[in-house]
């Protein structure tokens, strides 16, 4: 399927690829009704494939891809960010600005605060139009930040009064001659946040990158990324490849050199899926595909397709043999120590794929994962990027494997289901609740963390000092009671409520 730049909003998640975000049952079973692949099934026509999903009477709580914009277009460190919602959409940046000067921090870049200004939509603005605050936000970023370039996130609130914002942004862009890149997120037009991502990527491909590059930077590749600590560099370095880093911490002009460069990387598919495929499709920008980097298996399949399209298959044999021999005696002594020990993944979806087989790889047994969604297939429809098939294929099954958009009263059937030693989390509200049953959580805030052959000793050592407080956490499910009632303390299945409403 072609990517549709020409719209300024991006198809949703469940549109383009058949999101899910409630499935139980086993990873194999999940990788067969998904099949990686479009419209082969009954009634699927040509777009999205159907998996068949569970939906639950309520939502407890979770997370807007208006929220995925603010962590991504608000962290572009020449931009400024307008969210033109009521103030409480801005909640988020608390958070936001913390993870932002901490990635900073750890690249070694200029520490600064996030730029964003909220137009603050109130009650008179929803009867009578907020297209007069935008206008007036935008000249303030402007006056204020002198930005490259200003986003404009939409939220529910400017959806439903229906705002032009798309010709208040092109006013502006003509007056103050930089782009000004409305970004469509309006919560309710998806059920998972994971299209604010594309949101995002789809405002900067429109707008930014340079649409006719007059040069080509054959050795520089993109890596589409958050805020994790530079592993990408050394990486390629090996390899005599540069990194540029999108989009997060990312300058406006380094997201113009997108189109210049030989190929784009990700650490997670769910993340890089629409990036790195529309740059394919719009600048001829190859996308790597093969498995994502993490365990031996990956990582070796992952470097020798980026050596083949860049044409540095000596350089990236040898570093795999260097890296092997390193890594192994290290891994040789942790396996030992983390033998008996089970394990339970609960983060965005492809990059859990990555993380089970770590686990796997240094002896962590793993008989159960939450993913927040699932994408059955990726934009590229390339089957070498299936995430989930190489878990499978190469690491096993995955027994109770669960898609949940991070329900708090399901996950604590699913932990009393598997009964882990520990949990890895990236999403922290989840991490409460294990401490509550005793269970210590590794907060994975650094993506990159188990990310290529170090990576295995990383998570290794990490599961190792984590356990260190075990009996602290055993102390706390001592002390403290659930706010469950007894019920559902004693209920089996995770999706019962969304059984007996179906």
């Amino acid at each position: 399927m072609v990517l549709n730049l020409k719209t300024s909003s991006v198809e949703t998640r469940e549109q383009r690829l058949g999101t899910i975000i409630g499935w139980d049952g086993t990873a194999s079973k999940l990788a067969d009704e998904s099949a990686f692949s479009r419209g082969d099934c009954s009634g699927c026509g040509t777009k999205a494939r159907r998996v068949c999903e569970l939906e639950g009477p309520f939502t407890q709580g979770s997370v807007c891809s208006e929220q995925m914009v603010e962590c991504q277009a608000g962290n572009i460190r020449d931009a400024v960010l307008i969210q033109h919602s009521p103030i409480g959409c801005g909640a988020g940046q608390v958070i936001y600005n913390s993870i932002y000067r901490n990635g900073l921090a750890m690249r070694g870049l200029p520490v600064q605060n996030i730029r964003f200004i909220s137009t603050n939509l109130r009650e008179r603005d929803m009867v009578y139009g907020g297209a007069e605050k935008l206008a007036e936000a935008i000249r303030l970023a402007v006056e204020r930040h002198q930005p490259k370039a200003v986003f404009i996130a939409t939220s529910c609130a400017s959806g439903i009064i229906g705002d032009d914002i798309e010709s208040v942004a092109r006013t502006a862009e003509s007056e103050f001659g930089i782009p000004i890149i409305p970004l469509h997120c309006e919560g309710f037009k998806s059920k998972h946040w994971s299209t604010g991502f594309d949101a995002t990527q789809h405002g900067i491909l429109r707008q930014i990158v340079r649409r006719n590059p007059e040069k080509r930077q054959d050795d520089l590749i993109n890596v589409i990324n958050l805020w994790g600590t530079d592993v990408f560099s050394p990486m390629l370095g090996e390899l005599g490849l540069r990194v540029n880093y999108v989009v997060d911490m990312a300058t406006v002009e380094e997201l113009a050199q997108m189109s210049e460069a030989r190929a784009t990387v990700s650490f997670c598919y769910t993340l890089g899926t629409y990036l790195a495929t529309a740059l394919e499709q719009e600048f001829g920008v190859e996308q790597i595909k093969a498995p994502q980097p993490y365990g031996f298996a990956g990582t070796d399949a992952w470097l020798r397709e980026l050596a083949r399209v860049t044409g540095r298959g000596a350089q990236a044999e040898d570093y795999i043999a260097r890296e092997h021999a390193r890594v192994k005696p290290l891994l040789d002594e942790l396996r030992p120590k983390l033998k008996g020990l089970k394990g339970y993944v609960a983060t965005g979806s492809a990059y859990s794929h990555g993380l089970i087989g770590v686990l796997r790889e240094i002896g962590v047994e793993v008989d159960g994962s939450l993913v927040f969604h699932h994408d059955p297939v990726y934009d590229s429809e390339d089957p070498r990027q299936d995430s989930l098939g190489h878990l499978i294929e190469n690491y096993g099954d995955v027994r109770h494997f669960t898609v949940g958009n991070r329900q708090q009263y399901q996950f604590y059937n699913l932990l009393q289901r598997v009964k882990p030693d520990f949990i890895i989390i990236r999403h922290n509200g989840l991490a409460p609740l294990a401490a509550r049953l005793g269970i210590p959580a590794i907060p994975l805030g650094d993506e990159h963390h188990a990310l290529g052959y170090q990576g295995m000793v990383n998570l290794g050592e990490s599961i190792l000092a984590a356990l260190q407080h075990r009996k602290f956490h055993k102390d706390i499910a001592k002390r403290v009671s659930l706010p469950y009632k007894q019920s559902w303390l004693a209920q089996k299945d995770p999706f019962a409520l969304a059984r007996a409403a179906s």
